[in-house]
């Protein structure tokens, strides 16, 4: 506590001595709440064992610099800032807007702490600078597992295509459910893509959907998209990965086992199998057929989608031959009732999946 007697000019100021012990408690009390809010949700939200331990860690480590000297120093009745303040904190539209709102809380008060400790002591100025850097890894972890979960619980998967329902399609898909939408559009202006992602993207926030973008990393990142779907022949995965950084959900189209142990290789968080079927999406693209789907579902160790053709009516095919995540298109986007399609899909993809965990390599369509 030497360094603190030189905040005055070397006189040691009583005054200015209780304000510094008073400044690190209030942002200590602040930094350890934010934290355990956060540390609530990685436990019994996302269940991150991982996750969860880091964010104890961080907060023991700042119990060791909340010392009594400096909670001696707490005056909450004379402290003109309980009493302020801000109509955005008396409600919070959902959980993602209290994470972030308590992670922004953390690291305020960690630099803070990181300055003001210089004055209380420069170990612990080093210590709260290096706890926000932690802090900020945590918060893109954080968002790349809140991402993940969401996709490990998405069986159904919608690729939109060019229409004049295009929006009220999409949206009555995510009244049934949905929760994971592509955009993909191959022919329009960039300014026309930029403007019809931008407002997809709100739309699926708004139901707490996954929203990627079709090739385009560069309109992903514009947009603020959830990530990107690759083809074989975009960018390559590694490099999009950079580009996007490691919280964001990066998909890719596979149609053989070479190109599937590629995609994983690569760092896909989940690929397409197919096309299952011939389809107008991918002109002259021939069928991968059934047999590339039983050994997805044999081989495959992170999620993947079914894809090409697939609707209501064949979806049970799709289900005998080990699928337990479908990607449609025209499925949902040519639906007279896109919602009840969604329901219907979302029910029988439900029902394999936890009636038939395990697939049979035997069973065939």
């Amino acid at each position: 506590m030497g360094d603190l007697a030189q905040a005055d000019g070397g006189r040691g100021s009583d005054l200015n001595r209780a304000a510094v012990f008073r400044i690190l408690d209030a942002n200590l009390d602040r930094a350890r709440e934010g934290i355990r809010i956060v540390e609530e949700w990685c436990r019994f939200g996302l269940n991150s064992a991982d996750l969860t331990a880091e964010c104890k860690a961080l907060r023991q480590e700042l119990a060791t610099w909340h010392r009594p000297e400096i909670r001696a120093a707490r005056n909450t009745p004379e402290d003109p800032g309980t009493g302020i303040t801000h109509p955005q904190e008396q409600q919070r539209a959902d959980v993602l807007e209290v994470l972030q709102a308590n992670l922004c809380r953390v690291q305020e008060a960690l630099r803070v702490l990181e300055e003001y400790g210089k004055v209380y002591s420069a170990e612990m100025g080093e210590a709260c600078k290096q706890m926000r850097y932690r802090i900020y890894t945590l918060e893109s972890c954080l968002q790349a597992e809140q991402r993940r979960q969401v996709l490990r619980r998405s069986p159904l998967y919608l690729v939109t295509m060019p229409s004049d329902r295009l929006f009220e399609v999409v949206e009555a898909a995510l009244r049934g459910g949905l929760r994971l939408v592509q955009y993909r559009e191959k022919d329009a202006e960039d300014g026309v893509r930029f403007a019809i992602a931008r407002r997809m993207r709100e739309l699926c926030h708004q139901y707490g959907a996954l929203f990627l973008v079709n090739d385009r990393v560069d309109l992903a990142l514009a947009v603020g998209a959830d990530g990107v779907h690759l083809g074989q022949q975009d960018m390559p995965l590694e490099v999009a990965r950079q580009l996007l950084g490691p919280a964001k959900i990066i998909g890719c189209s596979t149609t053989n086992p070479d190109e599937m142990q590629r995609a994983i290789d690569g760092g896909a968080d989940y690929i397409g199998v197919g096309p299952v079927y011939e389809t107008p999406t991918k002109p002259g693209k021939a069928a991968a057929g059934w047999d590339y789907v039983r050994y997805a579902a044999e081989r495959s160790p992170v999620p993947w989608y079914a894809i090409g053709g697939i609707d209501h009516q064949n979806l049970g095919t799709a289900l005998q031959a080990g699928a337990r995540r479908v990607a449609v298109v025209r499925a949902l986007m040519a639906a007279d009732n896109p919602t009840l399609v969604t329901q219907y899909m979302l029910g029988q993809l439900f029902q394999a999946s936890a009636t038939f965990p395990a697939i049979a390599p035997s069973v065939t369509p």
